[in-house]
């Protein structure tokens, strides 16, 4: 097959790939737009469903009605606006994958644009797994841990000025007397409590969301890697020891201070990496069997003899 029939026919001047690559943009952008109108009509569910684990941590911390907060008229407005834009280049991606793709296929070999196009679809696929995991089971530990020993002094407060406003008091008594002290009133020192803000919750789940997405990358990246020749199996695996610090220092920066939840990060990304490993190995086991079946390879070859390795042989072994 000739090189003529293996590329697709793009002769065209530089004004005329300068033109594309403006069509191709403004398609993504409009598709970007159309993501993010179709995004902030739903972002109220939305957000509900993310700071979901927020909710149930409290309400398993005993609080009957979890409360977040919005402290300036218009923060409330600007996280439903931030939803939209994450959200609404997510619906968007799949076009904006796509015109990129129509924008460089045209410069790639046949077999190039069947090997690319995989990677393509498997990162957004690896990103909502990411993020899935982020959002089901990492984020709820780390709400845990963050609530767990600090609220239940703002839970018991909570709960004891719901009882004290529905209960009323006996005749003689002032409105918060009785059993029920005031609950905004102590001798104890002072009292801590916990009021969520909207945007700062909505912020860690967030960060969650992109770290693990991102971290979930790691098997498309180094596949593509192996496949484009730029790292290897063996290689991967002679720097596995230091891949492991790395991997710790990731899930201590990405994760709170919890034992438990960094050694989930680090479970989970270490096993990424050997899953790595095992995709680049077979994808050089499909490259030399490839050259192999061309003549490049040849097992049956003897050895070639070299007179001067010879030699040198003969005298490593003196």
């Amino acid at each position: 097959m000739s090189t003529s029939d293996e590329v697709e026919d793009s002769s065209a001047p530089l004004i005329e790939h300068l033109a594309e690559l403006r069509t191709r943009l403004i398609r993504a952008v409009l598709a970007f737009v159309v993501g993010i109108i179709l995004a902030f009509i739903v972002a109220e569910p939305i957000l509900e469903f993310l700071l979901a684990p927020i909710e149930n941590t409290l309400r398993d911390l005993g609080d009957p009605n979890p409360t977040l907060q919005y402290t300036s008229p218009q923060e409330y407005l600007f996280t439903l606006f931030r939803i939209s834009m994450v959200f609404g280049f997510i619906l968007a991606f799949p076009v904006i994958a796509f015109q990129l793709w129509r924008f460089v296929a045209p410069g790639l070999y046949k077999k190039e644009q069947g090997a690319f196009l995989p990677f393509l679809i498997a990162s957004p696929v690896m990103f909502l797994l990411g993020a899935s995991f982020a959002q089901f089971v990492v984020t709820p530990l780390a709400m845990s841990f963050f609530l767990g020993f600090a609220d239940v002094s703002s839970i018991f407060t909570g709960m004891l000025a719901t009882v004290a406003g529905n209960i009323a008091p006996p005749d003689g008594l002032p409105p918060t007397g009785g059993l029920l002290a005031d609950p905004a009133t102590t001798s104890d020192g002072v009292r801590i409590t916990f009021f969520g803000k909207v945007n700062e919750s909505l912020d860690i789940t967030l960060k969650f969301i992109i770290a693990f997405g991102m971290c979930f990358q790691l098997p498309v990246l180094l596949t593509l890697m192996g496949k484009a020749g730029l790292v290897s199996a063996d290689g991967l695996g002679a720097v596995r020891k230091y891949a492991m610090v790395g991997i710790l220092l990731l899930a201590a920066l990405v994760t709170p201070p919890d034992v438990i939840t960094q050694l989930i990060l680090f479970t989970v990304v270490y096993g990424l990496y050997e899953i790595s490993i095992f995709l680049v190995r077979r994808v050089e086991g499909k490259r030399e069997d490839k050259l192999r079946e061309e003549g490049y390879y040849d097992d049956d070859e003897e050895e070639f003899d070299d007179p001067l390795m010879k030699e040198f042989d003969e005298d490593e072994g003196k």
